[in-house]
């Protein structure tokens, strides 16, 4: 390669010399003709490659399957490496040209060499942008942070590209150059601290399966609520469900309590949690007249019936004195609404049967008794489990009157 280059770049000094031109004369006009031819080969080498390397690139990406040189085009992988290869060439022939310019010749090969070093760094982006877009369509890695650990290579390869321009520059011993870095570590330390902390996280959040990109997470500290978009080294991206987007520090993922909704959207059913306050006033005992009112609640007449023969057979089998509804045993329109609740949600088609159903009542409140429904939606998604949840709700408030019993409201007559 270096007599090759010589033959280019060494033939018209002395040809100048033997038409009798004087050394500074001929060394000046030869050092302008050879940046000129410097010039227009690296430019002719520059299209030659580009036309080459794009254009076959191309061919192969149209007749293989696979996406991946689909999208090394894209990322414009050709073209770097098409601007590499001239200014390889410039980098071996700066040397011969600036031969007798050793000032000069010291200056552009440092130009040129650091710039070989950012373009190869580049074309070594481009194609971890190709692979990382790549593994994001494929199935088994479409919810993993592939972003993070594609900035993780980048950082190593910045800090030894960095490491090799100041070498470069000025000319350090790399060794010598690791030793000053080993001395200031601390600074470095404190520098890249978020970087440091989002990669510890970034790994920790991967291999702890703790967040996946599509997972829904609900984050209060940052106001998020919704989608998960990006994971990187730095931040979380998470589309919120009013389509604002919050950007979350990776680290606070580990540091910090946030809930993540994967597993109810994979499970068989979405969990229904919501109470009524019943005015303790209206609870009471239910005689025979009104328990052969209510028997005209289709869902609960038979329960009414069976329930009646044991009330009624234990009584007389105790001689229990019923002139008082308290003796003995009796049934409750706040009960008898619970169990009408309970059928209720065993026939409505919406309400995983497989799951746990439950009507409690709860701890008693200033406010009045809470009766709670725990049960599980068949459907996870948002839209169609509050349509579901609001449609039970509406028919449970719409039939409590029907048991006599009231619903608590704060008054706005301050006198009572």
């Amino acid at each position: 390669m270096h007599n090759f280059l010589e033959k280019i770049f060494c033939w018209l000094y002395p040809l100048l010399l033997k038409i009798s031109l004087g050394d500074l004369a001929a060394s000046y006009i030869s050092l302008i003709a050879n940046i000129f031819i410097l010039c227009i080969l690296s430019y002719i080498i520059y299209i030659i490659f580009r036309l080459v390397l794009i254009s076959s690139m191309a061919i192969v990406a149209k007749k293989t399957k696979t996406k991946f040189d689909d999208l090394l085009v894209s990322n414009q992988t050709a073209k770097y490496i098409a601007y590499l290869i001239p200014f390889l060439f410039i980098y071996k022939s700066v040397p011969i040209i600036l031969e007798k310019y050793d000032y000069w010749e010291d200056i552009f090969g440092k130009m040129v060499g650091v710039y070989i070093v950012l373009l190869s760094l580049w074309i070594v982006r481009s194609v971890l942008k190709a692979t990382s877009d790549f593994l994001k369509e494929q199935p088994r890695f479409s919810d993993k942070p592939i972003d993070s650990y594609i900035q993780v290579i980048m950082i190593v390869l910045w800090i030894f590209s960095g490491g090799e321009i100041i070498s470069q520059i000025f000319d350090i011993n790399k060794n010598t150059l690791l030793g000053v870095l080993g001395a200031i570590s601390a600074i470095i330390i404190l520098i890249f601290r978020d970087t440091i902390l989002g990669f510890v996280a970034s790994v920790q959040v991967s291999l702890n399966d703790m967040v996946r990109i599509g997972d829904w997470i609900t984050f209060d500290k940052f106001g998020a609520d919704g989608d998960v978009i990006e994971i990187n080294l730095a931040t979380v991206k998470v589309r919120n469900f009013d389509n604002t987007t919050t950007t979350i520090p990776t680290y606070s993922l580990i540091s910090d309590s946030f809930r993540n909704w994967r597993g109810m959207l994979k499970s068989d059913g979405r969990r229904i949690k919501r109470h009524v306050l019943i005015k303790a006033k209206s609870i009471r005992f239910l005689d025979e007249e009104e328990l052969t009112k209510m028997k005209k609640i289709q869902i609960i007449a038979n329960y009414i019936d069976s329930k009646q023969l044991e009330i009624n057979k234990y009584n007389k089998t105790y001689n229990v004195d019923k002139s008082l509804s308290i003796n003995g045993r009796n049934m409750t329109n706040f009960g008898l609404f619970r169990k009408y609740i309970t059928n209720y949600l065993e026939n409505y088609p919406g309400i995983n049967k497989e799951m746990k159903l439950i009507c409690r009542q709860l701890q008693p409140t200033a406010q009045g008794i809470p009766l709670e429904i725990y049960a599980f939606s068949k459907d996870q998604r948002f839209e169609q489990y509050e349509y579901l949840m609001a449609d039970i709700f509406d028919h449970i408030i719409a039939s409590i009157s029907y048991f006599d019993l009231e619903i608590y409201e704060m008054s706005t007559d301050k006198n009572l």
